[in-house]
């Protein structure tokens, strides 16, 4: 694998062998740790889980990734891209659920398939805690992105509670 093929392009979003979260609109704002996740192939496509009976390829349900978390390929042992296509093709028969059967949990599918770092168990709050805590930004504005409507609503209900 050279060096060339792991590069991050955030205009083109290519991600190889990366996680990428992006916001959920609403949910996010509430709650910023929680978002929409999928993975990408070693070309840097990405799959995500994104409803009932469909694995999108290449197109982000709630935009382009603004987090990713750049994993070794050679932790993956059994086959980065295969395990990942076998995951989607798991998927694509799976019912959408917010809380249990997600798009983290298709991410943690993949990962337990190659089992990746030599774990095999993988799931949906060891994913979403590692994100937060390995996950860089894409950019500035895509911090603002997952952070402003947090913070404003934080600011419009301080100020409420104060003011009136």
């Amino acid at each position: 694998m050279s060096a060339q093929s792991i590069i991050i392009d955030v205009v083109r979003s290519r991600f190889p062998f990366c996680i990428v979260w992006t916001p959920i609109p609403l949910l996010t704002w509430l709650f910023p740790f929680i978002g929409h996740m999928g993975i990408a192939l070693s070309s840097g496509v990405i799959r995500d889980f994104a409803a009932p009976y469909y694995v999108s390829e290449d197109n982000m349900a709630f935009g382009k990734p603004t987090k990713y978390w750049q994993l070794q390929p050679s932790f993956a042992n059994g086959g980065w891209d295969s395990s990942i296509i076998e995951a989607s093709e798991i998927y694509k028969t799976h019912v959408h659920n917010l809380f249990c059967d997600n798009c983290h949990s298709h991410v943690a599918t993949a990962l337990n398939f190659m089992q990746y770092g030599g774990s095999n168990s993988w799931n949906m709050v060891k994913l979403a805690l590692l994100m937060a805590w390995h996950g860089k930004y894409v950019s500035f504005p895509a911090y603002v992105k997952t952070w402003f409507p947090f913070f404003a609503i934080v600011i419009i209900v301080v100020c409420i509670l104060i003011f009136f």
